[in-house]
């Protein structure tokens, strides 16, 4: 019986976590990372951002379309 419980609970778990995971559209992207130098700033840890690393994010489209901020 505590088999079954534990097999449904689980069943329970991954399911929720793949309805989850649909809405938040994460499985529409290929990669979480845009490319490699994306992967290694990231990854890297802390340090102080330079203008280059600015203009880098530009040119390879690391976040996305900016949207504007209303004050």
């Amino acid at each position: 019986m505590k088999k079954w419980l534990l097999i449904l609970m689980t069943a329970a778990f991954l399911a929720g976590c793949g309805s989850a995971a649909e809405r938040s559209e994460f499985w529409k992207h290929s990669s979480m990372y845009k490319n490699w130098d994306h992967t290694i700033y990231s990854w890297t840890g802390y340090r102080k951002t330079t203008p280059n690393d600015v203009e880098k994010t530009r040119e390879q489209g690391w976040w996305g379309i900016p949207e504007g901020v209303s004050r």
